[in-house]
């Protein structure tokens, strides 16, 4: 087994199913000794953010300490149904600070100005994280690149520390579970990721809720958007993607940063090998999403652009205007469908 600890010189994978000791008990310390923490997600919090931020305040209550949690964006409606899911902050966060705890993040920039605004010097940074793109940003790095999501490495966490496992805190770990698998179905889901599924729900959280509100339930906004992102659709040379514009988004009411699953739907084209939703957001930078099957990798592709994420499913951001984005994006994924597909 290889390990990650909290020196970037010396970070390397650690196995899912496993926790390393020593960095377990350093967060634990880091935590303990901390009287105002601030726990960030992504910007477009997905499941597995949402989850993590409640998560994380649901058992650190139980060493009595507070966390204020933050994200540059609303948390989506349907995530309302986890516990503390409706007290997390939008910044400027103006309060005390002494130890910030990064969940679900690649790299500091994805954080946004809910990290970005504060004022310097910036307290010290617990990364906990699953990407395999994670650039180890933080002072304590804890990053588990073989787990399905940020909220399997939080089970483990807290499973190592001795914490109850609520039927409220079980509800957060599995919402992350079911999310960022889609239900259970992508690669990487294994009999450990069931397993704890299986936990969850035995010490009470509730699947067939989290199924509904997580994956099924889709907000009226988010359908016109993939209306208008199924008509701008082209397929070429393998790749399927679309482009939405400002005016567009706009005009479909929806104020999120990401596609909302688009792209998992122009990626689940039989003849496509990479699907792509390029979207215009109002400060003219570009939202970039990629999803794509073995043995593609999109991964590569978005770190390349400077992003990050996963092999089957990553993004980035990008300056405008749109069509330079889009033509920067395009050709950028027909060089991975090429240069893949001679080495498959």
């Amino acid at each position: 087994m290889t390990r990650r600890n909290r020196h970037r010189e010396r970070a390397l994978p650690l196995n899912s199913e496993e926790i390393d000791a020593p960095i377990a008990t350093e967060i634990r310390r880091a935590i303990q000794s901390a009287d105002h923490i601030l726990a960030i997600v992504h910007t477009g919090p997905d499941g597995d953010a949402v989850a993590s931020l409640t998560a994380v305040s649901l058992a650190l209550s139980q060493w009595d300490k507070k966390v204020v949690l933050l994200c540059d964006d609303k948390t989506p409606e349907r995530f309302h149904f986890l516990p503390r899911a409706t007290q997390v902050k939008r910044p400027p966060y103006r309060g005390l600070v002494d130890l910030i705890i990064a969940l679900d993040c690649g790299d500091e920039q994805r954080m946004g100005q809910s990290f970005a605004g504060l004022p310097f010097p910036h307290p010290p940074v617990i990364n906990i994280d699953h990407h395999a793109t994670n650039t180890y940003f933080g002072q304590i790095n804890l990053v588990v690149d073989t787990a399905v999501s940020t909220t399997e490495i939080l089970y483990n966490l807290f499973t190592d520390w001795g914490l109850t496992m609520t039927p409220e805190l079980a509800l957060c770990l599995l919402t992350g579970l079911v999310t960022d698998t889609m239900g259970f179905r992508t690669v990487g889901t294994s009999a450990e990721t069931l397993h704890i599924a299986a936990a969850l729900v035995a010490a009470g959280a509730d699947l067939p809720l989290v199924t509904t509100q997580a994956l099924n339930l889709k907000e009226f906004s988010t359908i016109q958007l993939w209306r208008s992102g199924l008509n701008n659709m082209q397929f070429e040379d393998g790749l399927v993607w679309t482009t939405i514009t400002h005016q567009e988004r706009k005009a479909a009411g929806h104020n999120g940063s990401s596609s909302n699953g688009l792209s998992n739907i122009l990626a689940d084209v039989d003849e496509a090998a990479i699907g792509a939703v390029i979207i215009e957001m109002g400060d003219g930078n570009v939202r970039v999403g990629l999803r794509c099957r073995p043995p593609y990798n999109v991964g590569e592709v978005a770190q390349n652009l400077g992003g990050g994420g996963h092999p089957l499913a990553a993004g980035c951001t990008l300056p405008g205007p749109l069509a330079e984005a889009e033509k920067m994006v395009v050709n950028a994924c027909k060089a991975a469908i090429r240069q893949q597909s001679k080495e498959s």
